[in-house]
Order: C-alpha cells, then structure tokens, then sequence
C-alpha cells in the first residue's frame, strides 16, 4: 500500500497534467478558432429616426396615427386647419385669372395701335397730298399763306401721331414679346403663385414620408404649431442596423465586408442574425463626446477606447424576427477574411425614400390650364 506522501504527489502531478492538458486545449481552441473571431456585446441596434415636421404655421384639426402604430409610406398621419390654405388659393386663382386678362387686355391693345397706325399713317398721307397741292396753288397765289401753314401742320402733327402710336405699339410688343398668353412671364409669375398655393393647401395634410413605426408623438388635436415643430417620429424597423462598439485592438484585421454573427437579448440564443461590416466610425466613442478627455493634463490614465463599428442585417431575419433601436446584441465578427478595406466607400445601400411632393391630390397643372383657357378667350396667340 503506498504511503500518503506518495499519493500526494500522484494527486498533484494528476492536477498539474489535466491543468497543462487544458492550457494545452485552450491553446489550440485559440489558435484553431477564437483567433479568427473577434467578439463584443457592447452593441446595440440603431436606425433612422425620420422626424415628421410641420411645415406651415396652423391649428392641428385631427391625428390619425399614434405612438406604436404601423404605418406605410403617404399615409395621412395628422389634419392640419386648412382655412388659411384655401384662402390663399382662391387669391392666387383669382390672381391668375386677372394676369391672364391682363395679357389678354394687351394683345387687343397691339392690334387697336396696329390699326390706328394705319389710320393715322393714311390721314397723315392724304395731310400730306393736301399740303402739296396748297403749297404748289400758293405759288400763283390762289392760296393764303396761313392756310397753306395751317395743311403743312397739320401734316406734320399726324406725323407725329404716328410715331406716338408706334412707340406704343412697341412697348406694348416688349410687354408681351414673342410668347402667347399661356407662357407669358406675367402669366407665368401668376401660376408660379397657384403651384405655390397648391404647395401650401398639401402641407395642411402631413403623411408618413416611410414606412415604419410612430414614435414620440407630441402633438395634439387643437394645438398650435408653427413651421419646423416636430410632431412625432416614424422609425423605419426594416431599415436598422447595429453599432457595436469594439476596442482599438480588436480592430487590426477588421475589414468592411467581413461576416458578422449576432444575437440579440431579447431573443436570447434562440435567434441568431446573419450581417455583414459596413464601415468604421471615424473616431473612438469618446472622440465625438460632448466633453472629449483632456489627454494632455498632467493626470492622465491610459484607458482602451472602443470605435463603433456599423453592422447591416439581413433584411429577412430582421422581418421575421423584429428588432427595436436600443436593443442589446452581441456580436462576433470572422476576421480570417482580411481582403476587404478598412474604409468604406458606401454604407446605405437601400436609401430611405422621403414624401413625394403633392398637392393633395389636386390637379395643379389641369387648373392652371382651366384658369388660363377660361380667361384668354380666342385671343391667345401670339403677337
């Protein structure tokens, strides 16, 4: 039987071969495997937080979307008073219209001096016929001088008609130019004015520029808002991404491109979501701080900094397993792939659409084409 000193020794070289077995384990687990990953879960989900404004200054009439409900892109989230809006239409229209006989008013204004041109051109010929006849019978003295003054006056006064009325022409025709009454600039300036009455009449009903989800709503029915408010937030869920924030010295072999694994808190080990690296911020967390570190005092600690690394999901997994910005992920990154850069040169690759510009389903372009057709009248060409 051996002595308790020799099983003592057995005990320990036994613990001592089973701990350098493990190093031994660990080592190649390491070199075989956790060399090749670099891992955080100092990471959470981000996104677009797309602020929906007011645009004009008005009282809102009525929501129709609040905070945690769906919503999809130009679908009406808020009422807005549009009393002001249709008043400032009706004067644009109004406006419109009176340019319009305005112009109108000018070409039959060309076409009046165009003929008492010739009016006043045949007058002042048969003046000047007359003159002639007086001058050549005041010759044999069958004329009195002072009639003979008078005719030659007279001639020259329709002379001078003439010329008044073609000057007027003329500034009539540098009024109206080559164009017709539609594409005249005054014309032109007056349906600018409609186009932006229309503008306004749209902004007295605010829809969701994305698809996504309300947030933060503050607004409420009979409240005053003036432009540039904000009155509630639509979050694009399909569109989030994840920041993760690595430490500088996990970022030697981290290429954009590389292949991300993550797992988020709320799912747990359950769901894993497959991503890829986007890009690299352009400095550490604290860098961009509101109050950044004074290095340069005589105090100073060196303190590892992490950079935020952007992560896009896959758009499917996302879908069918939704995340919500804030959330806690764990992320592990294959960096056995180093061909990538290490700047990216895109990093939205699905651009977030905005509100298409309306008029609230009104026909802009056909009321102006009305208003114009309505009060040109035949006399719409050009001079």
């Amino acid at each position: 039987m051996a002595s308790p000193e020799t099983n003592r020794r057995r005990g320990l070289s036994a613990i001592a071969l089973v701990v350098v077995l493990g190093l031994i384990a660990y080592g190649v687990y390491w070199l075989l495997y956790l060399s090749h990953y670099e891992s955080t879960d100092d990471a959470y989900v981000t996104g677009d937080v797309v602020s929906v404004t007011s645009l004009e200054n008005a009282t809102v009439l009525a929501i129709h979307a609040d905070s945690t409900q769906t919503v999809t892109r130009g679908q009406l989230l808020v009422d807005l008073d549009p009393a002001r809006a249709d008043i400032g239409m009706a004067n644009a229209r109004a406006e419109l219209a009176r340019t319009v006989r305005d112009v109108r008013a000018l070409f039959s204004r060309a076409e009046e001096l165009r003929a008492l041109i010739r009016q006043r051109e045949a007058e002042a010929q048969r003046a000047e016929a007359s003159y002639k006849r007086r001058a050549d019978l005041g010759a044999d003295g069958a004329v009195a001088r002072e009639d003979i003054e008078n005719s030659r006056d007279e001639a020259a006064e329709l002379r001078a008609q003439v010329s008044v009325a073609r000057e007027q022409l003329n500034s009539t025709l540098a009024m109206l130019g080559s164009t017709g009454v539609a594409d005249n600039p005054m014309v032109l300036a007056a349906a600018g004015k409609v186009r932006q009455a229309a503008l306004f009449v749209s902004h007295m009903r605010i829809i969701a520029p994305v698809d996504g989800t309300i947030a933060q709503r503050t607004v409420q029915i009979g409240q005053h808002v003036r432009q540039g408010d904000a009155l509630m937030a639509v979050v694009p869920l399909s569109e989030v991404w994840v920041e993760a924030n690595f430490k500088e010295v996990q970022l030697t072999d981290m290429r954009v491109g590389q292949k991300v694994e993550l797992e988020a808190d709320i799912y747990g080990g359950d769901v894993t979501y497959h991503g890829t690296v986007a890009g690299f911020s352009a400095g550490s967390g604290s860098a961009f701080a509101l109050l950044p570190p004074q290095n340069a005092s005589g105090n100073w600690i060196k303190i590892v900094q992490r950079v935020p690394v952007r992560i896009l999901l896959d758009p499917e997994e996302v879908k069918k397993h939704p995340l919500r910005i804030g959330l806690s992920m764990q992320a592990t990154v294959d960096i056995k792939d180093t061909s990538g850069p290490m700047i990216a040169a895109e990093v939205r690759h699905t651009p977030i659409p905005t509100k298409p510009v309306d008029a609230v389903g009104l026909d802009v372009e056909a009321m102006i084409a009305e208003t114009i057709a309505a009060n040109a009248g035949g006399n719409g060409k050009k001079p």
